[in-house]
């Protein structure tokens, strides 16, 4: 096994750009701004978490990330991770279906059902979640361009099943800010999407006000190479613009902010990723507070999935990532975390294999059963070191945002693919440090081993015979369907888009009557286009 070395650096840094001391000191917490703002668990500014009892009143909810094929095989696969005591289901959905677009359209061809699950229709929702209790086993959607037509569905979905919507739970990502910097899976022009993610938050907050309509993600900014303290920036920046947006619309900020969720990126650093969340949590609850006025708590309260991030497993060696996913799962209960996913050890190859998700599900399990994560709230509370990052995180974080607003504000720099370009070039800078081995990778650039091994992973198998079922269903339910209330509730998604009127109720009537996925799309095209993205060099 051949090792490469290089000499020691001149000083550490974070990834964020701050520098790391050998030792810390009562003196330099006090010049990091002190520790009158590490407060209590459960209290404003929720620096120390926001529970008071955190894990030992109710551990993390574990959700990891599921679907492929159609509704069907995902339905199993769903089963599955419940028999062995997964708490949530965090729902993956293919290309198509994030795009707009059916299954038969000329697009999807070869792609359906590959990397996730394949939906059409409100058929394959109540396929997907049958026999699952949805009080019981809160659902996440990952789904952004197309969120309005799949969020309708699985409100319809639930409602046909007797579920009330008033107390439904659950959360969809529907982060679609996030998607033009990091993504791309858009469809609508930045303005038009914006409006969307408002009607599903106006809708939300009216009729079904126990539901998350938006997971702002800082998550895939960070995997499309950002820094964890840009990563932080622009989602607390993403989380401002939906908000100055549904303000704008004449609703009170507790009336909704309590809905808002987040979903960040665990990779790298342990004590980098903790100091994020610790300065995130408490920089949200300020901003909510001091600029918005928010009175009610649970606006303030920063609730989030903080999964292992798939952008720091390797091809080279994948049961390390067996190890690293471990490591992820600890920093993430470290900081305080609400929900856990673990990207699992196979992700950098295919689909994760039933072996690969349950170890990821048994990680997270004896780490909150065996290791004492759930014993005491937020144990490095007091540290020197933990607090003095903390503050210089924040001020960092703060920093960031106020040069996003200076330019602009962050909707304006996606717009013009500013914020893109940004995201790019920290990407590039990160890959040339690690290309020179100033970012270590085990098993990539040192601990490389001389004889390329077999690699113990499964290759999860395409199947074209179940994208050809997934087709031949969709057009059976095209035939069955009344096809005149298809046209008439499409007509008036149409009429609704053109005329400003908060589109939810229209897609309802429209998915009900099992008009589909791309069917909504393109009527809401029709009034707003698509988007055409800005290349900056």
């Amino acid at each position: 096994m051949s090792q490469r070395r290089n000499d020691p650096p001149a000083g550490v840094h974070w990834e964020s750009g701050l520098e790391v001391d050998p030792v810390y000191t009562p003196e330099d917490l006090e010049a990091s701004g002190g520790s009158d703002a590490i407060g209590a668990p459960g209290d404003y500014p929720y620096t120390r978490g926001i529970h008071a009892e955190m894990y030992r009143t109710r551990p993390w909810t574990m959700r990891q990330y599921a679907g492929f094929g159609t509704a069907a095989e995902t339905h199993e696969r769903f089963l599955y991770l419940i028999e062995r005591g997964q708490t949530g289901l965090n729902v993956a959905f293919d290309l198509p279906t994030q795009c707009g677009l059916d299954s038969d359209d000329p697009m999807a061809d070869g792609e359906v059902g590959r990397v996730g699950m394949a939906v059409d229709t409100l058929a394959d929702l109540e396929q997907a979640f049958a026999e699952i209790d949805l009080n019981r086993i809160t659902v996440s959607l990952t789904i952004n361009g197309s969120a309005v037509a799949i969020m309708a569905m699985y409100f319809a979905m639930a409602r046909k099943r007797g579920f009330d919507l008033s107390a439904l739970r659950g959360t969809a990502q529907n982060d679609i800010l996030k998607e033009f910097i990091g993504r791309g899976t858009w469809i609508f022009p930045v303005d038009a999407s914006m409006r969307l993610v408002g009607d599903t938050i106006e809708f939300c907050a009216r009729e079904v006000p126990g539901y998350s309509p938006v997971s702002v993600c800082g998550y895939h900014i960070r995997e499309s190479g950002a820094s964890p303290a840009y990563e932080m920036a622009a989602g607390l920046a993403i989380a401002k613009a939906y908000i100055d947006h549904v303000l704008e619309r004449g609703l009170d900020i507790d009336e909704f902010a309590r809905g808002l969720s987040f979903n960040f990126d665990i990779y790298g650093n342990v004590w980098e990723q903790v100091a994020k969340f610790r300065a995130g949590r408490r920089l949200w609850a300020r901003i909510l507070k001091e600029h918005y006025g928010a009175k009610d708590p649970r606006s303030m309260k920063l609730r989030m999935i903080a999964g292992g991030g798939g952008g720091g497993l390797t091809i080279q060696q994948p049961e390390n990532n067996i190890v690293r996913g471990a490591y992820y799962a600890l920093a993430s209960a470290l900081s305080g975390t609400q929900t856990m996913a673990l990207c699992s050890y196979d992700e950098a190859y295919t689909i994760p294999s039933e072996r690969a998700a349950v170890l990821s599900l048994r990680t997270m399990q004896i780490l909150m059963l065996e290791i004492g994560l759930c014993d005491t709230v937020d144990p490095l509370a007091g540290s020197y070191f933990v607090e003095t990052m903390t503050n210089r995180m924040e001020r960092l974080v703060v920093e960031t945002m106020d040069r996003l607003d200076a330019e602009g504000g962050i909707v304006k720099g996606v717009t013009e693919g500013r914020v893109q370009a940004d995201v790019n070039r920290q990407a590039f800078e990160r890959e040339l440090r690690q290309q020179q081995g100033k970012i270590k990778k085990v098993g990539v650039n040192c601990f490389v081993d001389d004889e390329p091994e077999e690699q113990p992973v499964e290759f999860h198998p395409y199947r074209h015979d179940e994208a050809a079922r997934q087709v031949e269903r969709l057009r059976r339910i095209r035939a069955e369907r009344d096809s005149d209330t298809v046209a008439r509730t499409l007509a008036r998604v149409r009429a609704d888009a053109a005329q400003g009127r908060n589109v939810m109720p229209a897609v309802m009537d429209a998915v009900e009557a099992y008009g589909t996925v791309g069917e909504v799309c393109d009527a809401l095209k029709s009034v707003f286009g698509t988007y055409q993205e800005p290349v900056r060099f």
